[in-house]
C-alpha cells in the first residue's frame, strides 16, 4: 500500500479538481433530480404498462438507486477509462515502471481510483435522492434502508465492476478508445438483452450486474397479484409519454436473499480476476516503437560519421531549401485540420463508417434518419473531442496562440473542417430529404451537423479535455435513439412547430460559437 496509496490519491485528485468533473457533478445533480419526476411531468423513469409506484421512501430510494446504476454503468465507463493513457501522455508511466510496484498493484490502483471517482458521482445521486424524497413524497416515512440498501447491493458492485472493466480495455485495445467503446457497449447491450429475456427473470438477478431483473420481477410481481394483471415487462429509462394518469400501487421495496447478496460478492471478485488477468499482459509502459526509434536515432549518428569522414558539412544548407511562401489565407488550415481529422484513428474503422454511409443511401429513410445516422455521428466522437483540444495535448498551443490572428484564422478553420466532415457524413440523409421535398429535414440536419462539432469545439475549449464532450455525446445519442424528444438535435421526430424548433437550435449555434471565441481569446491574452 505504500506505492498503491500515492497512485489512488494523486488520480483522483487530479480527476476531481478538473473543471470537467465539476461540469460533469453539474449535470448529474440534474439528472439525479429528475430520476424522479413530477406528478404531472410528461415522463416517467419506470412504467409498468400504465401503472406507477406512489412515491414512498421504497420507490423513491430504489428507481433512483437503479437508475443511478444503469446511467454511471453506461456513461461512468467514458469517464475514467483514461488513467493509463494519462500516465502514458504524461510520460509518469516510465517513472512508475522503475519502481518496485508490480503490474497487478500499478492496475489495482488505477481500477481503485476510477472506482471512488464514480463513487463520489453515486453519492452524490444519493444525497439528491434523499433531498427529493422531502420535496415530492406524498406524505410517507422516511426509512433510510430504502435509500441505503438500493446504492450498497446495486450501485456499489456494479461500479466495481465498470471500472475494472475501464482498466482491462486500457490494456488490451490501448489508444483504440472507438474500439473500446463499441467492445463495452456491445457487452452492455447483451447483457441488458439477457436481463429482460425469460431466462434472465428467472435467475433472481445472479447473473444481473445491476440487479435490475431483481426489481423487475418483484415489481411486475406485485402489481399482478393485487391487481391481477399478467404483466411481464417494466419500461425503464426516461419515457416521455402523453399519458397523464397512471394506475396508483404502494410498493414496499424488496426483500434481499442471501443468494443476491452472495451474487454481488461474486461480481467484486470478478473485478479483481479481471484486474488480475489484464496485469498479465500489461506491457508497463515498454513499448516497441522505442526499438524504432533506437535504430532510426543510430542511423542518424552513422550517417553523420560518414559524413564528417569525407569531410562535408553537416546540418542544413540554407541555400537548398525551398522558398518561404507567405499565405495568411484560412484555406490551408482547413485543409490541414480537414486531413488531421480523416488520418485520425485507425484505417479499419473508416470501413465501418463506410459501410454505414452506403447503408444511409439504401436503408428506408425513417431508418437511416432516426438509427444509423445518429450512430455513424457517434463514431466520430474521438476525431471531434480534440478538434480544440489536441493544441494543449500536444503542447503547442504557445506556438498555435503567438500565430497570425489565430482567432480569425485558426479557430474558424478548425470548426469548419469538422462541419465539413459532419455534412459530408450526413450528405446521403441530406439528399434523399432533399429528393423528397422535405426542406425542413435538410436544414435540421445541417443545423444539427453545426450543433454537434460547435459542441466538441466549445466544451474542449471550456474544459481543456475531450472526456465531458464524448460523455456529453453519448447520452445525447442514447436519448436520441430512444426517441426523447428534447434532444432531438436531427430533426428525426415530428414536431409541433418546425421553424421554432430550427430556430432555437441555430440559437444555441450561435451561442456555443460566441462562447468558444471568447473564452479562446481570453486563454490567448493569458497564457
Amino acid at each position: 500500500m505504500s506505492y498503491m496509496y500515492p497512485i489512488i490519491k494523486a488520480d483522483y485528485l487530479q480527476r476531481t479538481r478538473s473543471y470537467s468533473f465539476l461540469i460533469t457533478l453539474a449535470i448529474t445533480l440534474f439528472i439525479a433530480y429528475s430520476f424522479i419526476p413530477d406528478q404531472n411531468a410528461s415522463y416517467t423513469t419506470l412504467n409498468a404498462s400504465g401503472y406507477k409506484g406512489v412515491y414512498n421512501s421504497a420507490w423513491v430510494g430504489y428507481v433512483s438507486g437503479i437508475m443511478t446504476t444503469i446511467m454511471l454503468a453506461y456513461f461512468g465507463f467514458l469517464l475514467v477509462n483514461s488513467g493509463i493513457k494519462k500516465d502514458i501522455d504524461t510520460e509518469v508511466g516510465l517513472i512508475i515502471a522503475s519502481t518496485p510496484i508490480s503490474n497487478f498493484k500499478y492496475l489495482m490502483s488505477k481500477q481503485l481510483s476510477n472506482y471512488l471517482v464514480l463513487l463520489t458521482i453515486a453519492g452524490i445521486t444519493f444525497c439528491v435522492s434523499i433531498v427529493v424524497f422531502f420535496i415530492r413524497g406524498t406524505g410517507y416515512p422516511f426509512i433510510l434502508g430504502n435509500f441505503v440498501y438500493p446504492y450498497l447491493f446495486f450501485a456499489v458492485p456494479a461500479l466495481f465492476v465498470v471500472a475494472a472493466l475501464a482498466v482491462t480495455g486500457e490494456v488490451f485495445l490501448g489508444k483504440r478508445s472507438v474500439l473500446q467503446f463499441i467492445v463495452y457497449f456491445s457487452l452492455c447491450g447483451i447483457c441488458m438483452g439477457f436481463i429482460n429475456s425469460k431466462s434472465g427473470a428467472e435467475t433472481d438477478g445472479v447473473f444481473d450486474p445491476f440487479g435490475l431483473s431483481l426489481l423487475i420481477k418483484s415489481v411486475t410481481q406485485h402489481i399482478n397479484t393485487h391487481f391481477n394483471e399478467h404483466i411481464t415487462k417494466v419500461s425503464f429509462g426516461f419515457i416521455f409519454n402523453s399519458q397523464k394518469s397512471y394506475k396508483l400501487f404502494t410498493w414496499e421495496g424488496l426483500n434481499w436473499s442471501a443468494l443476491f447478496i452472495g451474487s454481488r460478492l461474486l461480481w467484486i471478485a470478478f473485478g479483481f480476476v479481471l484486474i488480475y488477468f489484464s496485469s498479465l499482459f500489461f506491457h508497463r509502459f515498454d513499448f516497441k516503437q522505442s526499438v524504432h526509434t533506437k535504430k532510426k536515432t543510430k542511423e542518424v549518428f552513422s550517417t553523420g560519421a560518414s559524413a564528417k569522414t569525407l569531410n562535408r558539412p553537416i546540418g542544413l544548407n540554407r541555400a537548398n531549401l525551398p522558398a518561404i511562401n507567405f499565405n495568411y489565407g484560412i484555406y490551408p488550415f482547413v485543409k490541414t485540420e480537414f486531413l488531421l481529422l480523416i488520418r485520425q484513428g485507425k484505417k479499419w474503422l473508416w470501413l465501418l463508417n463506410a459501410g454505414l454511409w452506403v447503408a444511409l443511401c439504401f436503408a428506408p429513410l425513417h431508418i437511416a434518419y432516426s438509427y444509423l445516422l445518429p450512430i455513424l455521428l457517434f463514431l466520430q466522437v474521438t476525431r471531434w473531442s480534440e478538434l480544440a483540444t489536441k493544441e494543449k495535448s500536444n503542447r503547442v498551443h504557445y506556438f498555435a496562440y503567438a500565430a497570425y490572428k489565430p482567432l480569425q484564422r485558426m479557430l474558424p478553420a478548425q470548426v469548419l473542417a469538422g462541419v465539413s466532415l459532419a455534412i459530408g457524413l450526413c450528405l446521403p440523409v441530406i439528399i434523399r430529404c432533399a429528393l423528397a421535398g422535405n426542406s425542413y429535414g435538410v436544414v435540421n440536419i445541417i443545423n444539427g451537423a453545426v450543433f454537434i462539432v460547435l459542441c466538441a469545439v466549445a466544451l474542449g475549449i471550456l474544459t481543456g479535455g475531450k472526456k465531458l464532450f464524448e460523455v456529453f455525446f453519448f447520452l445525447l445519442t442514447y436519448a436520441v435513439l430512444n426517441k426523447i424528444p428534447v434532444t432531438d438535435y436531427l430533426g428525426s421526430l415530428p414536431h409541433q412547430n418546425i421553424p421554432l424548433f430550427m430556430l432555437i437550435i441555430l440559437g444555441i449555434n450561435v451561442t456555443l460559437a460566441v462562447v468558444s471565441l471568447m473564452t479562446r481569446m481570453y486563454q490567448s491574452r493569458h497564457l
